[in-house]
């Protein structure tokens, strides 16, 4: 794509979302708001499954989710395949960069070049920008770096085609020709937050949303007792890497979704927006305090049951504030 730019942002799938609008112009679109109109705030800890041995929690909503509901809320139609054959996503993939667009593209963490080494782990539904080649090398913004790189034909083949979890199998996807005078902020960013909300409070189970907070911060209690110091301070720290270390993290995406919520207030002009604003953020600050206090245990600093049980009590008092918060935000009228 002539004239590319590369934007750099806090968080892979939304930087992807929100660079490829731009820089098929609809320039508005920053990476709060492609999160917000995304629905991307979420919790969800799964007991039944591990990830690197410990629980398997997530911050985000599902890989790709972000992108997909925010096109769609913008009224802008989206182009996405997977492929079971290497060489006809290499061909796809060169048709379309050849018509001068930029691809959005799904890869495994663990073989990217440029990822420094302690950042790569066996992680499938990292997403990046290919925005065109020379020769045997692509040209690639990944929103997570500071500047544009290239991989040659090889390196992303194989990235693309990581196996194990998530496994991308050649995913690429793009927005495809919109009328701009179509898209309307207001209604996509109302569309983001009402769904949002459903997720967050009313999602069946016990698992996810609020209810998944608190239903961690239940087992938090039991895992001393459970599992044993080593292996319940390892538990802790897996939450601590999926929280702090993963992407945005949790923390990271609570203060996203509150800049997402000030930045909603100058295309829908309702003061409460500020104020739940300034309410996640708080929640951000509570989840990344409860990190640190995780880390004690971690490290070993601090082993007894009441350690264990004031982890709990934060949890309880981030789910306490998010449930205020989503339940008012339900509640606006628009």
């Amino acid at each position: 794509m002539k004239n590319f730019k590369h934007i750099q942002s806090a968080h892979c799938e939304n930087g992807v979302t929100s660079s490829l609008l731009h820089n098929n112009n609809l320039k508005g679109i920053t990476e709060p708001l492609a999160f917000g109109m995304g629905s991307g705030l979420f919790f969800i800890q799964l007991p039944f499954l591990k990830v690197n041995g410990g629980p398997a929690i997530s911050f985000r909503t599902m890989p790709g989710a972000i992108f997909k509901r925010t096109c769609k809320n913008l009224n802008v139609p989206v182009q996405k395949k997977k492929y079971s054959s290497k060489e006809k996503s290499i061909t796809e993939l060169n048709d379309l960069l050849d018509q001068g667009l930029a691809v959005g593209v799904q890869v495994g963490v663990y073989n990217l070049p440029y990822f420094p080494v302690e950042y790569r782990f066996h992680f499938n539904a990292h997403n990046i920008i290919i925005y065109g080649r020379e020769g045997d090398n692509y040209l690639v913004s990944d929103p997570t770096m500071e500047t544009t790189t290239t991989l040659t034909a090889d390196e992303l083949t194989e990235v693309r085609f990581a196996k194990g979890a998530l496994a991308p199998k050649g995913h690429i996807y793009l927005p495809k020709e919109f009328d701009l005078e179509n898209i309307d902020l207001a209604y996509a960013i109302k569309k983001g937050i009402k769904r949002n909300c459903r997720d967050m409070l009313r999602i069946p189970g016990k698992f996810a949303g609020v209810k998944g907070i608190g239903n961690t911060a239940k087992k938090i209690t039991k895992w001393r007792d459970q599992l044993g110091i080593r292996k319940a301070g390892l538990y802790l720290g897996q939450i601590i890497r999926m929280q702090e270390e993963i992407g945005t993290g949790g923390g990271g995406f609570r203060y996203l979704y509150g800049a997402f919520l000030e930045e909603a207030h100058e295309h829908i002009p309702n003061d409460d927006l500020l104020e739940l604003s300034n309410d996640f953020t708080k929640a951000g600050d509570m989840w990344r305090n409860s990190a640190v206090a995780m880390a004690q245990i971690l490290k070993g600093r601090k082993t007894e049951q009441a350690d264990f049980n004031e982890i709990s009590g934060r949890l309880m008092e981030i789910q306490a504030l998010e449930t205020k918060a989503f339940s008012k935000l339900d509640k606006l009228k628009f």
